[in-house]
C-alpha cells in the first residue's frame, strides 16, 4: 500500500476508530498534525481506556464514502505540559473542541488540571494496510451495555386510536 493514501486518510481525519491492545475500537475525535494524530483523553473528555499509557495502537481510518480505507499500526507518545509540544499542539485542539465551555486558553488550562492526556498518534507506513488487502467482514460488533440505555415505554393515550 502506498503511503499517500495514509497521509491523505490522516489530513482529512475528524474521527478515528482506536484500539489498544486486544481490546475493542473506540471511534474518538482527533485532529489531523503533520503525518500523525492528536487525541485528548480523560476527565470531562472522550473515554479512551489505556490510550495514555500505550506504546502502540491500532487506527482505523474511514474515507470520504465513509467506509474504512485504511488500518495502521501507530506509535503513542504522550504530550506532556508546559512543553515546546504542548505549547504549540493543545491551543490549536482546543480551538477545534466543539461544544467546549470557555476560550481555548481556559480549556488548555482544565486539561492540565485534570490530568487530561494529549496524545500523538504516529501510524507507521509499513503497518498500513489498504482497502484491497482489508477483509470483506464488517467487524461490527454488537453494542456494549451502558447505564445510559433505558427502556422506551409506550405512548400516553388519552382516546382509543382505531386502526382504519
Amino acid at each position: 500500500m502506498s503511503s499517500g493514501v495514509l497521509d491523505e486518510a490522516i489530513k482529512k481525519a475528524a474521527i478515528a476508530w482506536i484500539s489498544v491492545g486486544d481490546g475493542p475500537a473506540y471511534a474518538l475525535w482527533c485532529m489531523p498534525v503533520e503525518s500523525s494524530l492528536v487525541v485528548v483523553s480523560g476527565p470531562g473528555e472522550q473515554f479512551a481506556p489505556g490510550l495514555a499509557e500505550a506504546q502502540r495502537a491500532v487506527v482505523r481510518l474511514r474515507g470520504d464514502h465513509g467506509g474504512l480505507i485504511v488500518q495502521s499500526e501507530a506509535v503513542v507518545s504522550r504530550l506532556v505540559p508546559d512543553t515546546e509540544e504542548w505549547a504549540e499542539i493543545a491551543p490549536q485542539l482546543a480551538g477545534k473542541r466543539l461544544n467546549a465551555s470557555g476560550t481555548a486558553d481556559e480549556l488548555v488550562a482544565r486539561w492540565v488540571a485534570d490530568g487530561c492526556a494529549l496524545v500523538r498518534l504516529t501510524p507507521a507506513t509499513e503497518t498500513a494496510i489498504g482497502s484491497a488487502d482489508l477483509p470483506a467482514e464488517s467487524h461490527a460488533s454488537a453494542p456494549r451495555e451502558t447505564p445510559a440505555r433505558v427502556e422506551t415505554r409506550r405512548p400516553f393515550r388519552l382516546h382509543r386510536v382505531t386502526k382504519r
